[in-house]
């Protein structure tokens, strides 16, 4: 056990999938793995292992916004042994042609400040995916035939955002949509030489102002969990 997660050892598997909200890992374990159990609820924060195809997974609400992320991120790691830790989400689209329900495969992740940023002192590090994940992820995403959006997005600290300015600057340096965890995700993954990938749903969008309605989201976030379960075992 560690202070935020209840699990024993060998209860976690080294794959992890990260949702932000608890609710949301244990509908994707439910939906998707077999033999089910839950392996933590400390302070709420739900995660269940299970198998898919044979092959254990854990999934692991990981909370909102990059402080909460980085938390369960170095425990599952540095605990639990995870190699492998992909982030489901949900995303604000930036680019008129990102539309609402589209998958977006984030390669990079731009960002003011990550709970990691103390460490690089004047050093702008930054981060990425694992490439082997990315690219079959967009494999698996083909396979769907669905056209995934490849690029960079932004990892936002804050919800309420009065920075329209810097909205605007990431549009026009072509970021694709914006989040508040992946930076910190693949900051670690690279700290521990774990593999990281983040695959997003595009649920609102910043540009016209469309939201998917609640009743909708579980198709759509269904893809964006069978395309990472499919990469992580590709």
């Amino acid at each position: 056990m560690t202070v935020h997660i209840g699990a024993e050892k060998g209860e976690i598997a080294e794959t992890v999938l990260l949702p932000g909200d608890p609710y949301r890992a244990k509908w994707a374990a439910e939906t998707f793995l077999k033999d089910v159990r839950l392996v933590n609820e400390v302070r709420g924060m739900l995660g269940f292992t299970g198998t898919w195809n044979g092959h254990p997974v854990t999934i692991q609400g990981s909370g909102m916004g990059m402080p909460s992320l980085s938390i369960y991120v170095n425990e599952l790691i540095r605990d639990y042994g995870a190699k492998t830790l992909i982030r489901i989400g949900s995303c604000g689209g930036m680019q008129e042609k990102v539309k609402i329900r589209d998958v977006i495969l984030a390669m990079t992740a731009t960002t003011l400040s990550t709970p990691s940023r103390g460490i690089f002192k004047e050093v702008n590090f930054a981060p990425c995916a694992d490439w082997s994940l990315l690219q079959a992820a967009a494999n698996a995403a083909a396979s769907r035939d669905l056209a995934p959006h490849v690029g960079g997005i932004y990892s936002s600290d804050v919800f309420y955002d009065e920075r329209p300015d810097l909205n605007e600057q990431m549009v026009r340096h072509g970021i694709l949509g914006v989040e508040m965890e992946a930076a910190e995700l693949y900051t670690l993954a690279a700290r521990y030489d774990c593999r990281a990938l983040a695959v997003l749903t595009v649920s609102d969008h910043l540009q016209t102002g469309e939201a998917l309605p609640s009743d909708q989201r579980e198709r759509s976030f269904g893809d964006m969990v069978e395309i990472a379960l499919e990469a992580a075992f590709a």
